[in-house]
């Protein structure tokens, strides 16, 4: 059995993950609550955790910041972020920090199961598009000459395009107007002699 921990300020979500997991054969969900102080509160020294689901942006203390009180309280407890966010920034003080995995919120609730389970049986469960932060942190491939014709801007959208995301999905994340997206890739496309999004990501792995 499966000793899970849920720490998701957002009520919706928080109940959805408890009452799925506590559906599922092999996995029962022991505590669950909206902040870490709250999560602390509940978890008594006679509760034993395997794994424990958290968000980053929470009321009080970061979910960063509590993987350390995570790990302090039970050493072998594993922690998965759960999160909106994709930035290399907090990806990597997650890991840091001792982080086991790290999923982006949009991940479907069977996939969720499947990287508790995964990581219960010795994985490191990431979303694909956090794997690639990973792998091209640890080995880059052409990213000089477009650290250097880009702007930061520019670069940001790069990444978002090389993720999957529309036109319409960068300019939510980046909060600009969809002309603005638009007027950003033709300079891009100028920029790197290419003049579509495939030619773009192949460039970059060639």
């Amino acid at each position: 059995m499966i000793r899970l921990g849920i720490i998701e300020d957002d009520e919706q979500i928080r109940n959805m993950l408890t009452q799925f997991f506590d559906s599922q054969p092999g996995v029962s969900c022991i505590l669950a609550a909206h902040s870490v102080e709250a999560f602390f509160e509940q978890w008594k020294d006679d509760v034993f955790l395997d794994i424990v689901l958290s968000d980053i942006g929470l009321p009080g203390e970061s979910g960063i910041k509590g993987i350390t009180r995570i790990k302090r309280q039970a050493p072998t407890c594993h922690v998965i972020m759960l999160t909106v966010y994709d930035d290399t920034t907090r990806v990597f003080q997650a890991l840091c920090n001792g982080a086991s995995g790290y999923l982006l919120k949009q991940t479907p609730l069977q996939k969720i199961k499947e990287a508790v389970i995964s990581l219960h049986e010795g994985g490191a469960p990431m979303s694909p598009g956090i794997a690639r932060k990973v792998v091209e942190y640890f080995n880059p491939k052409n990213t000089g000459d477009l650290a250097e014709k880009l702007t930061p801007r520019e670069a940001q959208i790069v990444t978002a395009i090389e993720e999957g995301l529309t036109n319409k999905e960068v300019a939510i994340r980046l909060d600009i107007s969809l002309e603005t997206v638009k007027y950003h890739i033709k300079n891009i496309y100028e920029k790197l002699q290419v003049n579509s999004r495939h030619a773009l990501i192949s460039r970059k792995y060639k």
